[in-house]
């Protein structure tokens, strides 16, 4: 089973772009897409989606934000947001139960210039960790997205000029300490845990993708119980279309 996930930085702008070509190459069984900025009612969806349940959670705030998730498979529950009021009005999170596991796409919010949201965003990092925790109660747990944050010097080109830069901060990257010392895995780095220059992230600025000046920001995060039903995890550097390419796994 393949799963991608994908922020997407605007659906009906991707659509123009290379979607519906990427969706029929790769034929995901799966697909979460972050940074959606759209109500389901106001997209066009490519004919290769035509096989697709898809599920929306859009921001209160017009084009904003949003998540989605596309599905060859019916889940067995489907639900929006954290049950949290303070989170869940700009559409970040999306859960899929299926019968071996929960799907969740996130899309964390971003610390923002001279991190003024930081205080939200620890908030957030731990209600979103508790949330999963929770969820991991009943079943293994698959979350997936743009987590706004490059965990180690790895994960970014310039580590020393970004340090306490908005997804580059000392309390985001503590944050991430926590995911991975509750249990879940990052699976690319579980993978390649000494890979450089990997990243998923691009500034529009001054040439940045063509020169490979990127952060690592979209993740695949599973249980550890899991692991063993996970067989690769990948970034897929060359595809275009976002500021973001996409990011996949495999499992059995």
């Amino acid at each position: 089973m393949l799963l991608i996930s994908w922020n997407v930085n605007g659906i009906r702008a991707v659509i123009k772009k290379n979607f519906a070509e990427f969706v029929s190459e790769h034929q995901p069984d799966i697909l979460c897409l972050q940074e959606t900025k759209a109500r389901a009612e106001q997209v066009d969806l490519p004919l290769e989606l035509a096989g697709y349940r898809s599920y929306w959670n859009a921001a209160e705030k017009p084009g904003y934000s949003g998540t989605a998730i596309f599905s060859k498979h019916e889940p067995l529950k489907i639900s929006y947001g954290i049950g949290i009021e303070q989170h869940d009005s700009e559409g970040r999170v999306i859960t899929a139960e299926f019968p071996d596991f929960h799907l969740v796409t996130v899309y964390t919010p971003n610390s923002q210039n001279e991190l003024r949201r930081l205080s939200y965003r620890q908030q957030w990092d731990s209600d979103f960790l508790q949330y999963c925790k929770d969820l991991e109660l009943s079943k293994p747990v698959i979350f997936c997205g743009d987590l706004n944050v490059a965990h180690q010097e790895i994960d970014l080109a310039r580590p020393k000029q970004n340090r306490n830069s908005a997804g580059f901060s000392d309390e985001e990257r503590a944050n991430f300490d926590k995911i991975t010392a509750e249990g879940f895995v990052d699976t690319f780095r579980h993978f390649y845990p000494d890979k450089t220059d990997a990243y998923s992230w691009w500034s529009y600025r001054a040439g940045a993708r063509g020169k490979n000046i990127g952060w690592r920001l979209d993740y695949f995060c599973v249980s550890n119980s899991f692991m063993e039903r996970v067989k690769s995890a990948e970034i897929l550097s060359a595809v275009l279309g976002s500021d973001h390419c996409p990011v996949t796994l495999e499992i059995s």
